[in-house]
C-alpha cells in the first residue's frame, strides 16, 4: 500500500518521465509543444491525460460555464468525429453530460486503457506508448480543427 506522498511522487516521476521522451517530438505543426500541459489556444477547451492504478486515459474536456456554449463546441466537435477517427485510428468515448470528480459539469470525448498500474514501473512503457500515440494523434487532428473551433 502507497502512502498519498508516495503514489504523489510516484505520479510526479511519471509525467517526468513521459515529459522527457516527448521533448524532441515536434507537433504536427512542427513547433515545440509541452506534450504534458498541452495548450489548445482555446479557453474552456483541454487536453487531459491520465494514469492511475486501474487505467490511463487521454480526453478532449470542454469545460465553458455555460451549458448551451459547452454543447455548441461539443456539436461542432460531433461534426468532426469522422475525421478524429481517421486520426486516431479508433473510436473514442463522447459524452454531452459529464462531470468531474468535484461535480462540475463538462463534455468529454476520451479514450482509455485498463490493465495497467502508475505505481508499477514496469507498466511505464505500456502507459507511455498509449498516450504518445494518442496524444500526437490529438495534436495532428488539432491542426485543423482549432481553425473551425475558433469561429464559434
Amino acid at each position: 500500500m502507497y502512502t498519498r506522498q508516495q503514489l504523489s511522487k510516484l505520479k510526479e516521476d511519471f509525467w517526468t518521465r513521459f515529459g522527457q521522451y516527448m521533448q524532441p517530438v515536434s507537433s504536427a505543426t512542427g513547433e515545440k509543444v509541452n506534450w504534458v500541459n498541452y495548450k489548445t489556444g482555446l479557453p474552456n477547451i483541454r487536453f487531459v491525460m491520465d494514469a492511475d492504478r486501474q487505467q490511463a486515459s487521454i480526453a478532449i474536456v470542454i469545460t465553458h460555464g455555460d451549458s448551451a456554449e459547452r454543447a455548441k463546441y461539443f456539436n461542432q466537435l460531433k461534426t468532426m468525429k469522422p475525421m478524429l477517427l481517421e486520426t486516431t485510428g479508433e473510436e473514442w468515448e463522447w459524452k454531452e453530460n459529464d462531470a468531474d470528480e468535484y461535480g462540475k459539469s463538462m463534455a468529454t470525448i476520451s479514450c482509455k486503457t485498463g490493465g495497467i498500474d502508475i505505481t508499477d514501473q514496469s507498466t511505464w512503457p505500456v502507459i507511455i506508448s498509449f498516450l504518445k500515440l494518442r496524444i500526437i494523434a490529438l495534436d495532428a487532428f488539432w491542426a485543423d480543427a482549432r481553425f473551425i473551433l475558433e469561429m464559434l
